[in-house]
Protein backbone atom coordinates (compact mmCIF):
# COMPACT_ATOMS: atom_id res chain seq x y z
CA UNK A 1 0.00 0.00 0.00
CA UNK A 2 1.28 3.46 -0.80
CA UNK A 3 2.29 5.45 2.24
CA UNK A 4 0.01 8.35 1.38
CA UNK A 5 -3.06 6.13 1.62
CA UNK A 6 -2.12 4.66 4.97
CA UNK A 7 -3.62 5.72 8.28
CA UNK A 8 -1.30 8.44 9.67
CA UNK A 9 -1.13 6.50 12.93
CA UNK A 10 0.26 3.50 11.07
CA UNK A 11 3.13 5.30 9.35
CA UNK A 12 6.61 4.26 10.28
CA UNK A 13 9.19 6.64 11.71
CA UNK A 14 10.97 6.60 8.34
CA UNK A 15 7.77 7.48 6.45
CA UNK A 16 7.00 10.37 8.79
CA UNK A 17 10.57 11.62 8.50
CA UNK A 18 10.42 11.50 4.70
CA UNK A 19 7.08 13.35 4.65
CA UNK A 20 8.52 16.02 6.94
CA UNK A 21 11.54 16.34 4.66
CA UNK A 22 9.28 16.85 1.63
CA UNK A 23 7.09 19.36 3.45
CA UNK A 24 10.14 21.38 4.52
CA UNK A 25 11.46 21.35 0.95
CA UNK A 26 8.06 22.52 -0.30
CA UNK A 27 8.09 25.38 2.22
CA UNK A 28 11.54 26.48 1.09
CA UNK A 29 10.64 26.19 -2.60
CA UNK A 30 7.40 28.14 -2.23
CA UNK A 31 9.20 30.91 -0.34
CA UNK A 32 12.03 31.12 -2.86
CA UNK A 33 10.24 30.56 -6.18
CA UNK A 34 6.60 31.49 -5.55
CA UNK A 35 3.67 29.16 -6.09
CA UNK A 36 3.64 29.59 -9.89
CA UNK A 37 7.12 28.10 -10.21
CA UNK A 38 6.82 25.51 -7.46
CA UNK A 39 6.74 22.05 -9.02
CA UNK A 40 7.42 18.54 -7.81
CA UNK A 41 10.67 18.69 -9.77
CA UNK A 42 11.87 21.77 -7.87
CA UNK A 43 10.69 20.36 -4.53
CA UNK A 44 12.42 17.06 -5.27
CA UNK A 45 15.64 18.88 -6.07
CA UNK A 46 15.37 20.97 -2.90
CA UNK A 47 14.82 17.83 -0.82
CA UNK A 48 17.68 16.07 -2.62
CA UNK A 49 15.41 13.19 -3.61
CA UNK A 50 16.27 10.77 -6.40
CA UNK A 51 13.02 11.48 -8.27
CA UNK A 52 9.62 13.13 -8.02
CA UNK A 53 8.21 9.64 -7.51
CA UNK A 54 9.26 9.88 -3.88
CA UNK A 55 6.87 12.80 -3.46
CA UNK A 56 4.06 10.98 -5.25
CA UNK A 57 4.61 7.98 -2.99
CA UNK A 58 3.83 10.08 0.09
CA UNK A 59 1.37 12.63 -1.33
CA UNK A 60 -1.41 12.08 -3.86
CA UNK A 61 -0.74 15.45 -5.52
CA UNK A 62 -0.20 19.15 -4.93
CA UNK A 63 -3.47 19.69 -3.02
CA UNK A 64 -2.53 17.13 -0.38
CA UNK A 65 1.07 18.34 -0.15
CA UNK A 66 0.20 22.03 0.09
CA UNK A 67 -2.55 21.27 2.61
CA UNK A 68 0.07 19.54 4.73
CA UNK A 69 2.42 22.50 4.29
CA UNK A 70 -0.27 24.93 5.45
CA UNK A 71 -1.17 22.70 8.39
CA UNK A 72 2.48 22.43 9.44
CA UNK A 73 3.03 26.20 9.35
CA UNK A 74 -0.23 27.09 11.10
CA UNK A 75 0.44 24.47 13.77
CA UNK A 76 3.89 25.96 14.44
CA UNK A 77 2.38 29.45 14.73
CA UNK A 78 -0.29 28.12 17.10
CA UNK A 79 2.38 26.52 19.28
CA UNK A 80 4.16 29.86 19.65
CA UNK A 81 0.89 31.65 20.39
CA UNK A 82 -0.14 29.02 22.92
CA UNK A 83 3.19 29.19 24.74
CA UNK A 84 2.98 32.97 25.07
CA UNK A 85 -0.70 33.06 26.03
CA UNK A 86 -0.38 30.29 28.63
CA UNK A 87 1.90 32.53 30.63
CA UNK A 88 -0.85 35.16 31.04
CA UNK A 89 -3.68 34.99 33.56
CA UNK A 90 -6.01 37.67 32.17
CA UNK A 91 -7.73 37.97 28.82
CA UNK A 92 -6.12 41.35 28.26
CA UNK A 93 -2.74 39.81 28.87
CA UNK A 94 -3.52 36.90 26.56
CA UNK A 95 -4.61 39.32 23.82
CA UNK A 96 -1.33 41.21 23.99
CA UNK A 97 0.55 37.90 24.06
CA UNK A 98 -1.33 36.68 20.97
CA UNK A 99 -0.43 39.82 19.00
CA UNK A 100 3.21 39.53 20.08
CA UNK A 101 3.27 35.86 19.09
CA UNK A 102 2.35 36.62 15.49
CA UNK A 103 5.27 39.01 15.12
CA UNK A 104 7.51 36.58 16.97
CA UNK A 105 6.63 33.84 14.50
CA UNK A 106 7.34 36.05 11.49
CA UNK A 107 10.70 37.11 12.93
CA UNK A 108 11.73 33.53 13.75
CA UNK A 109 10.28 31.81 10.68
CA UNK A 110 10.42 34.22 7.70
CA UNK A 111 10.60 31.36 5.18
CA UNK A 112 7.49 29.71 6.63
CA UNK A 113 5.71 33.06 6.58
CA UNK A 114 6.49 33.63 2.91
CA UNK A 115 5.44 30.08 2.03
CA UNK A 116 2.10 30.60 3.78
CA UNK A 117 1.56 33.82 1.84
CA UNK A 118 2.22 31.96 -1.40
CA UNK A 119 -0.32 29.27 -0.50
CA UNK A 120 -2.89 31.95 0.30
CA UNK A 121 -2.26 33.56 -3.08
CA UNK A 122 -2.54 30.17 -4.74
CA UNK A 123 -5.93 29.56 -3.14
CA UNK A 124 -7.27 33.02 -3.97
CA UNK A 125 -6.10 32.76 -7.58
CA UNK A 126 -7.77 29.33 -7.75
CA UNK A 127 -4.68 27.77 -9.27
CA UNK A 128 -5.28 24.31 -7.79
CA UNK A 129 -8.53 22.51 -7.04
CA UNK A 130 -8.96 20.83 -3.68
CA UNK A 131 -7.64 23.60 -1.45
CA UNK A 132 -10.99 25.14 -0.53
CA UNK A 133 -10.65 24.54 3.21
CA UNK A 134 -7.09 25.78 3.54
CA UNK A 135 -7.76 29.50 3.32
CA UNK A 136 -10.13 29.33 6.28
CA UNK A 137 -7.50 27.66 8.46
CA UNK A 138 -4.95 30.28 7.45
CA UNK A 139 -7.17 33.33 7.80
CA UNK A 140 -9.33 32.11 10.70
CA UNK A 141 -10.04 34.58 13.51
CA UNK A 142 -11.86 31.97 15.62
CA UNK A 143 -9.20 32.01 18.33
CA UNK A 144 -9.39 35.80 18.63
CA UNK A 145 -13.19 35.76 18.70
CA UNK A 146 -13.21 33.17 21.49
CA UNK A 147 -10.69 35.19 23.51
CA UNK A 148 -12.65 38.43 23.09
CA UNK A 149 -15.90 36.72 24.09
CA UNK A 150 -14.22 35.25 27.15
CA UNK A 151 -12.83 38.64 28.13
CA UNK A 152 -16.22 40.26 27.65
CA UNK A 153 -17.87 37.72 29.95
CA UNK A 154 -15.14 38.30 32.52
CA UNK A 155 -15.73 42.05 32.41
CA UNK A 156 -12.26 42.81 31.03
CA UNK A 157 -13.45 44.00 27.64
CA UNK A 158 -16.07 46.54 26.63
CA UNK A 159 -19.21 45.62 24.73
CA UNK A 160 -18.53 45.27 20.99
CA UNK A 161 -19.06 42.78 18.20
CA UNK A 162 -16.26 40.29 18.79
CA UNK A 163 -16.10 39.03 15.21
CA UNK A 164 -15.78 42.55 13.80
CA UNK A 165 -13.12 43.45 16.36
CA UNK A 166 -11.20 40.24 15.60
CA UNK A 167 -11.26 41.08 11.88
CA UNK A 168 -9.97 44.58 12.63
CA UNK A 169 -7.13 43.15 14.70
CA UNK A 170 -6.22 40.57 12.08
CA UNK A 171 -6.35 43.22 9.35
CA UNK A 172 -4.07 45.57 11.27
CA UNK A 173 -1.59 42.80 12.02
CA UNK A 174 -1.54 41.58 8.41
CA UNK A 175 -1.11 45.13 7.10
CA UNK A 176 1.95 45.75 9.28
CA UNK A 177 3.42 42.38 8.36
CA UNK A 178 2.77 43.06 4.68
CA UNK A 179 4.89 46.19 4.91
CA UNK A 180 7.56 44.24 6.78
CA UNK A 181 7.91 41.82 3.89
CA UNK A 182 8.78 44.79 1.69
CA UNK A 183 11.00 46.45 4.30
CA UNK A 184 12.98 44.04 6.47
CA UNK A 185 14.38 46.98 8.46
CA UNK A 186 11.07 47.40 10.31
CA UNK A 187 11.26 46.98 14.08
CA UNK A 188 8.79 44.13 14.59
CA UNK A 189 9.05 44.25 18.38
CA UNK A 190 8.05 47.92 18.39
CA UNK A 191 5.21 47.27 15.97
CA UNK A 192 3.94 44.43 18.15
CA UNK A 193 4.02 46.62 21.26
CA UNK A 194 2.24 49.49 19.50
CA UNK A 195 -0.55 47.27 18.18
CA UNK A 196 -0.94 45.45 21.49
CA UNK A 197 -1.18 48.77 23.35
CA UNK A 198 -3.62 50.22 20.82
CA UNK A 199 -6.01 47.27 20.95
CA UNK A 200 -5.69 47.06 24.73
CA UNK A 201 -6.93 50.64 24.98
CA UNK A 202 -9.80 50.24 22.52
CA UNK A 203 -11.11 46.98 23.96
CA UNK A 204 -10.85 47.53 27.71
CA UNK A 205 -14.01 48.05 29.73
CA UNK A 206 -14.82 51.62 30.77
Amino acid sequence: MMARTANPNNRTFTQNARRAQIVQAAIETLAECGYAKTSFTRISRQAQLSSTGMISYHFSGKPELFAEVAHTIVEKAEEIAGARMDGEHTCRGKLSAYIASVFDFVARYPVHTQALIEITRMVRDQQIDGLDTIEHSIMSVDRLVALLEQGHRAGEFASFDCFTMALAMRGAIDSVLGHHLCDVAMDLDRCARELADMFDRCTQAA
